[in-house]
């Protein structure tokens, strides 16, 4: 347990840098930033945003079966432990917004700009509030059409950030199971999307940095508890002997 720590707890600050430097820099959201950049982060939130979380989810537990190559067994419960470390985080986070119940930075804007109390907003189904969301939102031109949409489909409350949890899990498995396989790239990668996607939940309005610091370290606790039990019950992830030509050809190949 304690090496699994040692490997996945400076990923962790790592994450925690965009969201912690922000919330010391004072920064305040603001709807009406350059819309081309924005776009781009709201494609990368998408790839968390329901259904096509999912789709991220079908093709990262097949490149972490594919980058491990294990057998039947093994390859199966690896299976199981990524899919339920995902979800057990996703089912805590759904529990702890419902007891916190802190409003999202556009809801909150919505309340000075469109005079819509945020006890009464919260109080409706989502439905409701999506179409209410829809109506205030129509006739302002400085919102571009598609974060227009995002806000009425995510009414929920902010803290803690599911899209962090989700995206940083990710990062953090590849970083547990992956990274002494050396598969450095892929790890790369993912923290490189955990990233963008925690910074694009703060420009488009959907978190404060406090929402994406604490989903970090729930992620964390899980994936450090996930990786032991890959361990425990799929095997040592040294590598093996028949990957090792294989894995030194690719540190060389440019």
């Amino acid at each position: 347990m304690l090496d699994i720590v040692k490997r996945t707890l400076p990923a962790t600050l790592i994450l925690l840098l965009i969201p912690a430097l922000v919330g010391i820099s004072g920064w305040q959201w603001q709807p009406g930033s350059d819309s081309r950049w924005m776009y781009m982060l709201f494609w990368t939130t998408e790839t968390v945003t329901r259904p096509w979380g999912i789709v991220t989810s079908v093709i990262l537990c097949g490149w972490f079966l594919w980058c491990l190559r294990f057998r039947l067994k093994p390859a199966v419960i690896l299976l199981i432990i990524l899919v339920s470390a995902v979800l057990a985080g996703q089912y805590a986070k759904a529990f702890i917004k419902e007891q916190v119940q802190e409003p999202r930075p556009y809801v909150l804007w919505l309340e000075r700009t469109h005079h819509v109390q945020e006890d009464h907003f919260y109080q409706l189904d989502r439905q409701a509030r999506g179409a209410l969301v829809t109506q205030l939102v129509a006739a302002d031109n400085t919102i571009p059409g598609w974060l227009k949409k995002h806000w009425a489909f995510e009414t929920g409350f902010a803290f803690p950030s599911g899209h962090t949890f989700f995206a940083a899990s990710w990062a953090l498995l590849a970083v547990g199971i992956l990274w002494p396989r050396r598969h450095f790239k892929t790890v790369v990668v993912l923290m490189v999307w955990a990233s963008c996607v925690m910074g694009s939940r703060l420009v488009l309005g959907m978190h404060w940095p406090r929402d994406l610091i604490v989903a970090t370290l729930l992620s964390w606790i899980f994936v450090t508890i996930a990786t032991w039990f890959v361990v425990r019950f799929c095997g040592p992830l040294s590598i093996p002997p028949e990957e090792k030509a294989e894995i030194a050809t690719r540190d060389h190949t440019p």
